[in-house]
């Protein structure tokens, strides 16, 4: 007797529907049409009032937090012609993303409407593309502070009332006072606004919730500079002498390659140096810290907060036993401990097919530890020496900082290891024969 397969559950109709201040007046026909017909219509409570009586769906409105929510409320009215109201376009900072984590790529039908950015580049006459998008919803302020450079044009999206003086604060703290900041409320509404000012003197009282902040970014004459490349000064640290050197540093981080998504583990954080300025280097890098003094932990937590990746990870503890259970790295930088037992075999063995291992060291001991790992995986050995010009009666010398010892290689793919057994099977991938 052949069984039938079990039946697969068909996945709810779903539009999401991209509704602007101006409400049901800015929405297109076909947008109307599909609320007028959805049973259930999903939104936040903002969205939902702006619906009229012809809307008779069941209105559901999203609970707090909304994101774990989501399946459940979707499988709560199986069967039903779902709409979901959305603030402008779905797809941009909007709830379309959880939509199609859930349902799939696809499967939600999509009616976009002109996005809050759209609106606030329109209104100031900044080009989209040249302007950079930082949203505050849901997120530390302090993310803010890796976009700021001398004039750069920068949208953030508020959080709430509260967000454009918290914005202000914070680029008076980072040396971006002069900043010219506008305010733009209810954009596309029959109550749209502007407040303007600069960061050093914002005048204005908390207003509408809904609203995008734009800024002309403008550094204190004598504040320091923060560039875009890893190598930032040392001075931009807050440290006890753990800290992996600026000119070491850029040479670290060229080596470990970081690109956009990839996560890395950092051993042996010190001061967070180098977790930091990977993050920098793309809004969707992630990093992990490992440091085992629990001061300097809360230390990588001001510099990660005060350099703008407040997200990065930090996890109290000595590696490898700290490194258990975390998600599986693109990149492993090992700047302290590398004589634990079994802590650069555990690296090793954490990483996928394609990733790296980068270890710096100043003592022998670690140094001796290098050379046997390159014996053993290939890569490449290298020693980094930088001197530095210092008065020397008066004249001028080279003082020589303590050279260190990097090892750096890349874990090789299944396919790279068939084949190079097969061209040389004699052949140690650390040899050089």
């Amino acid at each position: 007797m052949t069984l039938a397969p079990p039946e697969q559950p068909v996945p709810p109709a779903v539009t999401v529907v991209g509704i602007g201040a101006d409400g049901w007046a800015g929405l297109t026909d076909a947008a109307r049409a599909e609320l007028v017909g959805a049973q259930v219509l999903i939104g936040g409570a903002r969205q939902l009032a702006l619906l009229p009586p012809s809307c008779r769906g069941q209105r559901v409105p999203w609970p707090s937090p909304l994101r774990p929510a989501v399946p459940g409320i979707l499988a709560a009215h199986a069967g039903s012609t779902i709409a979901v109201l959305a603030s402008g376009d779905p797809m941009f900072y909007g709830i379309g993303r959880a939509l199609t984590e859930v349902l799939g790529a696809g499967v939600p039908r999509i009616l976009p409407h002109p996005s809050s950015v759209s609106y606030a580049c329109a209104r100031i006459g900044w080009p989209l593309e040249d302007t950079e998008v930082v949203t505050l919803v849901g997120r530390p302020a302090a993310r803010l502070a890796a976009a700021l450079h001398d004039g750069r044009r920068v949208l953030v999206l508020s959080a709430d009332a509260g967000t454009p003086a918290a914005v202000a604060g914070l680029l008076r703290e980072q040396g971006f006072g002069p900043s010219r900041l506008r305010v733009l409320e209810q954009l596309g509404g029959a109550d749209e606004a502007c407040a303007e000012g600069t960061a050093d003197h914002w005048p204005h009282p908390p207003g509408d919730p809904l609203n995008v902040i734009a800024i002309d970014c403008r550094r204190t004459p004598g504040a320091p500079r923060l560039g875009a490349v890893p190598g930032l000064p040392d001075e931009a640290y807050e440290h006890d002498g753990q800290l992996t050197k600026r000119h070491i540093r850029a040479a670290t981080l060229g080596v470990l390659a970081p690109a956009p998504g990839e996560l890395l583990w950092d051993i042996g954080g010190g001061s967070g140096s180098i977790a930091i300025e990977w993050m920098r280097s793309h809004p969707s890098c992630r990093a992990i810290t490992v440091e085992r003094d629990p001061e300097r932990a809360v230390r990588i937590e001001r510099n990660a907060g005060r350099l703008g990746v407040p997200a990065l990870r930090v996890v109290t503890g000595r590696a490898p036993g700290g490194l258990a259970g975390l998600p599986a790295p693109d990149a492993v930088f090992i700047g302290g401990g590398l004589t634990a037992p079994g802590l650069l075999d555990t690296c090793w063995n954490a990483l996928p097919p394609g990733g790296r291992l980068v270890a710096n060291t100043v003592t022998l001991e670690s140094e001796a530890l290098l050379a046997g790992a390159h014996r053993r995986y290939g890569g490449e050995l290298v020693r980094l020496a930088v001197a530095h010009a210092v008065p020397v009666g008066g004249f001028t010398g080279w003082r020589q900082a303590m050279p260190v010892t990097q090892w750096s290689v890349r874990k090789p793919s299944i396919s790279t290891d068939a084949e190079s057994s097969a061209e040389e099977p004699a052949q140690h991938p650390g040899d050089n024969r």
